[in-house]
C-alpha cells in the first residue's frame, strides 16, 4: 500500500479545527510566550516510517501549542504585527485546501479574478485612482522589491537601457534618495537589485530636509526618491504632498514605503498623513500588519501598472503563457513565479468587515495609542521620547534617581525581561540616541485592559531591575 493513501486524513484535519476554537478562545489570557523546549521533540533523525497523518498532526499541535509565540493574541506589541481575522483565518485554510497555483489564468482562472478584485478593493480602501494597479506579493520587504524593480526599469530606460534584457552593466549608479525614515527593508530591497543597500543618499535625520534633497535632484539626473509613512520608532511620516512636489520639478520617481502607515488613510483623523499618496510612481504596504490576514501578504501599487510587465514578465517558455496572452496572470508583474492564492484572505476578510469595519479597527487602536501614551505619561518612572501620531508609544523606563549613564542598559535589560516574561510582548530600538520600547497596536484584538497590563508589566519588571 502507498503509504501516503492514509486513513488518517479526516482525523488529522478534525484535529485541527477542534483545536482551533479553545485555541483561540485562549488567546485573551494566554502568555504571548511560555518558552519553546517542546520543540526540541519534534526533531531527531528523519524516521524511516511515518507515523501517519493523524498522528504527527496531534503532535505538531500539542507542541505548537504551548510553545509557539503567540502573535496573533491582543498583547504582542513587538515589531509591527497583526493577528488574523475569523475572516481571514478561514480563507487562509480554503488557500492550503484548494493548493491553487495563481501563477496564471491558465493555472487557476479563480485565484486570479479573486487577486483581481482583492487589489481593486484595496486600491479602493486606502483612495488610490482607478488607474493604479499592482501585484500580491510575500511581504513590505517584496513590495518595495517589486516597486523599485519597476522604478529601475524606469531609471535605465532614461539610460536608453532596457535592464531586464541587458542587465545593469554599464550603467551608471542609481541614484537613490530619502530621509532619516528609510527603512532596513527598502535597502535590502535595493541590495537585491544590486544597487547596494548603502546607496541610499540621505536628506535629514528624521523626516527628509525638502531643501537639501531638491538641491540634490536638480544635479542627479534621473533619480528615485524613497518617502516614508509611517516611520517604525514612533509611526512618524514625511511630508508627503511637500515631498510630491519637490519631485515633480525633476526627473525622479517617488515611491512610498507604507508597510502599515498607508492605514492612516482610512480614518478622517490621520488621513492628512497620507495626502499626496495619489502622486506617488509607486507604493509598498504590508497585509499581515494591520490588515490582520495572515503571513505572507503584501502589496505594491503602481500609478502605471505596465512597467510590471516590462519589469517582471518572464523569458519565453513554450509551455507557459506569455505576458500579452488572455491565459497571463500576476506571476508576470511581480518576482514570484508559483504563488499561494494569497488574494483569497484579503478578499474574505474586505468582504466581511468592509470598509467601515477596518476604519473602526483603526480609530479603536488611535484611541489606544492615545490611551497608553496617556498612562505613560502618567508614571513617574516612564518618559515618553515622541509624539504619537498613529499606532506606536515610544518610551523609556525611567526611576527616579537613576543616571542618564544607566538608563540605556536598564531599559535594554526591561526589553530583555519583557521577551522572557512573555505576559506581553515588545522588545527594544534606539530612538534619537536613547534605547526605548516601541509597542505598536496595530491586532484587531487588543483592548484596554491589554494596554494597561503591558504598562504595569513594564513598570514592575523596571523596579525589580532597577
Amino acid at each position: 500500500m502507498d503509504p501516503l493513501h492514509d486513513d488518517g486524513t479526516d482525523a488529522a484535519l478534525r484535529a485541527v479545527f477542534d483545536t482551533a476554537g479553545p485555541y483561540l478562545a485562549s488567546l485573551a489570557d494566554r502568555p504571548v510566550y511560555a518558552g519553546s523546549s517542546g520543540v526540541k521533540s519534534l526533531g531527531g533523525d528523519l524516521p524511516l516510517s511515518g507515523a501517519g497523518a493523524a498522528s504527527v498532526v496531534d503532535r505538531l499541535l500539542s507542541v505548537g501549542t504551548s510553545s509557539a509565540t503567540h502573535s496573533a493574541g491582543p498583547r504582542f506589541f513587538h515589531f509591527v504585527t497583526g493577528g488574523v481575522t475569523p475572516a481571514a483565518l478561514a480563507a487562509d485554510w480554503t488557500v492550503s485546501l484548494l493548493d491553487q497555483n495563481a501563477f496564471s489564468r491558465a493555472a487557476s482562472e479563480f485565484a486570479t479574478s479573486v487577486e483581481t478584485v482583492a487589489l481593486d478593493w484595496l486600491r479602493s480602501l486606502f483612495g488610490l485612482p482607478a488607474s493604479f494597479g499592482g501585484a500580491l506579493v510575500a511581504s513590505a520587504t517584496f513590495a518595495n522589491f517589486t516597486a523599485l524593480g519597476a522604478a529601475t526599469h524606469w531609471w535605465a530606460s532614461r539610460h536608453g537601457v532596457d535592464v531586464a534584457a541587458a542587465g545593469l552593466s554599464g550603467l551608471p549608479r542609481m541614484p537613490v534618495f530619502s530621509g532619516g525614515y528609510v527603512h532596513a527593508s527598502a535597502r535590502k530591497a535595493l541590495q537585491m537589485l544590486g544597487h547596494g543597500r548603502e546607496s541610499v543618499s540621505v536628506h535629514g535625520a528624521g523626516r527628509v530636509d525638502l531643501s537639501s534633497l531638491d538641491r540634490a535632484l536638480a544635479s542627479s539626473g534621473p533619480a528615485v526618491v524613497i518617502a516614508n509613512a509611517g516611520e517604525v520608532n514612533a509611526g512618524d511620516f514625511d511630508p508627503l504632498a511637500d515631498l510630491a512636489s519637490v519631485v515633480a520639478r525633476h526627473d525622479a520617481w517617488l515611491h512610498v514605503d507604507g508597510a502599515f502607515g498607508l492605514f492612516a488613510a482610512l480614518s478622517p483623523r490621520t488621513a492628512h498623513l497620507v495626502a499626496g499618496l495619489e502622486r506617488a510612481d509607486s507604493i509598498a504596504c504590508d497585509g499581515h500588519k494591520w490588515l490582520n490576514v495572515p503571513y505572507e501578504s503584501g502589496f505594491a501599487f503602481l500609478r502605471d501598472p505596465s512597467r510590471l510587465g516590462a519589469a517582471f514578465g518572464m523569458p519565453g517558455a513554450p509551455y507557459l503563457p506569455g505576458a500579452d496572452s488572455p491565459r497571463g496572470g500576476y506571476a508576470l508583474l511581480g518576482p514570484e513565479s508559483s504563488r499561494r492564492a494569497r488574494s483569497l484572505p484579503i478578499w474574505a476578510t474586505l468582504a466581511a468587515y468592509g470598509r467601515s469595519g477596518y476604519r473602526a479597527m483603526v480609530e479603536r487602536h488611535l484611541d489606544l495609542a492615545q490611551e497608553l501614551a496617556s498612562l505613560v505619561d502618567a508614571a513617574p518612572d516612564l518618559e515618553r521620547l515622541a509624539e504619537v501620531p498613529l499606532c506606536i508609544v515610544c518610551f523609556r523606563v525611567r526611576p527616579p534617581g537613576v543616571p542618564e549613564s544607566r538608563l540605556d542598559d536598564l531599559n535594554r535589560r526591561v526589553g530583555e525581561a519583557l521577551l522572557d516574561d512573555g505576559r506581553v510582548f515588545a522588545g527594544t530600538t534606539v530612538y534619537e540616541g536613547k534605547v526605548a520600547l516601541r509597542p505598536a497596536i496595530v491586532n484587531w484584538r487588543t483592548t484596554s485592559r491589554d494596554v494597561s497590563l503591558f504598562v504595569s508589566v513594564v513598570r514592575e519588571l523596571a523596579a525589580a531591575l532597577a
